[in-house]
């Protein structure tokens, strides 16, 4: 399988090489040059195969630089019960007798649902330079979660360094804590003056200057990275496996690497009727689902809300969505992101692509601060179950898009424990805390504060990496 860039760069290469790569060098993001087929016996034969042997078979499709008995052994060491308190990796859990679901996608170590992505990134990467003879230096932009997932699965990797960029006193307590009190010798947390979009905008001019990226062998973790995506679309063909007939998803989703992964395994042939976008007040992808028009909030417009993984105004994988949909025109791609780039909306009402969009399955809808404590409280009230502010936004907007008899999944991002002050005032009591995690927020914190300069931050790594 050989990959493209979503804006026209040409061949970039196997799985290997993209996955240390992230960017193209056009700026695009990589998609792989067709997307394989599933039929209905393959799905038959997969049903009943363990969360590593279903990813192995799904990504095998994806990965032919990658001997499959070391895939294998790669996906067994990420997904084991030591790191996910169950062999199921990712159950799904029904709501009382209602057609409500979710799917538990943090048991993991940091919590979160990204988990279930970085622990293969971390098996992976470890492989692939193992193999290369190199090393790589990580750079990724977190608004919450992706950081301490990645930092969680690269501690120790004596061949990969990180550096992490965060929006300066925008996330909880406790995501901050989960990051910043790790004193590890190959983890440089930075906490950005600015929004979620200004971290993941540094990455990007990072990644642009090509020259730089090549010498300090600069590689991605974010939503960016195909390996990433690839790996979240497991976790759909194994909710769906709970019920073998069509279902739907709800999914939050702020930078839409989520939703993606889980339209990738619909145009695979999964039978997904629709995929539900959940959004907080930064309602970029709810705007577009409903009106056709994709319009970027710059930062000074991006909302502080209490589910803050969310606050983003620019949805960067949105663009492999357009990308499929527009049945990979890499020209049509190039000249949308330069109107984005430029601060333009993209009206898609009147273009061709349009019916397109409407039948690809996704809906979407949106949620408040009030409505995520009245969400959390019911759920906790009506079947004893404690969730996060960001699947409550799930939980809300699923609810009212669910049809009677139609199963809708909506997938858990984090557990409880890592918005504490939000779900205190939805319950008035503190969400349960693994002991591992105790005091966490009492530890000292190592992290650099930088300013929203991209040259500035070229310097930090410069300066890091000559020690």
């Amino acid at each position: 399988m050989q990959y493209l860039s979503t804006r026209g760069a040409g061949t970039l290469g196997r799985f290997s090489d993209v996955l240390l790569e992230g960017l193209a060098p056009d700026g695009g993001l990589t998609m792989p040059a067709e997307i394989p087929r599933i039929d209905a016996e393959t799905l038959v034969r997969w049903k009943n195969l363990s969360y590593p042997e279903l990813a192995c078979a799904i990504m095998r499709l994806f990965i032919s630089d990658i001997a499959a008995n070391d895939l294998r052994e790669i996906l067994l060491r990420s997904y084991d019960k030591a790191k996910f308190s169950s062999e199921a990796i990712t159950p799904v859990i029904r709501l009382g007798d209602s057609d409500l679901y979710l799917l538990e996608l943090s048991n993991g170590p940091s919590l979160a649902f990204k988990d279930i992505a970085m622990q293969f990134l971390g098996a992976v990467f470890e492989y692939v330079l193992e193999k290369r003879g190199a090393r790589i230096n990580i750079l990724g932009a977190t608004s919450g979660d992706t950081g301490s997932a990645a930092e969680y699965a690269m501690i120790g990797k004596h061949n990969v360094t990180v550096f992490m960029l965060s929006p300066y006193g925008r996330m909880s307590a406790f995501q901050q804590a989960q990051m910043y009190s790790l004193d590890e010798p190959n983890i440089f947390n930075v906490a950005v003056k600015g929004v979620f979009d200004d971290c993941q905008d540094l990455v990007k001019a990072v990644n642009g200057d090509l020259a730089f990226k090549a010498k300090y062998r600069i590689g991605a973790v974010n939503s960016i990275n195909w390996g990433r995506v690839l790996a979240q679309t497991v976790y759909y063909f194994k909710a769906y496996f709970a019920f073998t007939r069509p279902l739907d998803f709800c999914v939050p989703s702020g930078n839409f690497g989520n939703a993606f992964a889980g339209y990738l395994a619909k145009t695979m042939g999964l039978p997904i009727r629709r995929l539900v976008v959940a959004c907080n007040e930064n309602d970029v992808l709810h705007e577009f689902f409903t009106t056709g028009v994709y319009r970027v909030r710059p930062g000074g417009k991006v909302a502080k809300t209490s589910s803050p993984s969310m606050d983003i105004g620019k949805a960067s994988n949105f663009e492999r969505y357009l990308y499929l949909l527009s049945g990979g025109d890499s020209k049509r791609i190039a000249s949308w992101w330069r109107r984005i780039g430029a601060g333009k909306p993209l009206d898609l009402r009147r273009d061709s692509l349009w019916p397109a969009v409407a039948a690809s399955g996704f809906r979407a809808g949106r949620s408040t601060h009030r409505d995520r404590l009245r969400t959390i409280a019911r759920i906790d009230h009506e079947f004893s179950r404690l969730i996060d502010p960001h699947t409550a936004d799930g939980v809300y907007v699923g609810a009212r898009e669910a049809e009677d008899g139609v199963p809708m999944v909506c997938l858990e991002t984090a557990l409880p424990v890592k918005f504490a002050a939000t779900v205190q005032e939805a319950v008035g009591r503190a969400a349960p805390r693994p002991p591992r995690f105790s005091g966490i927020e009492e530890k000292p914190h190592y992290c650099d504060v930088l300013e929203n300069n991209p040259a500035l931050l070229k310097a930090y790594i410069t300066e890091k990496l000559s020690r």
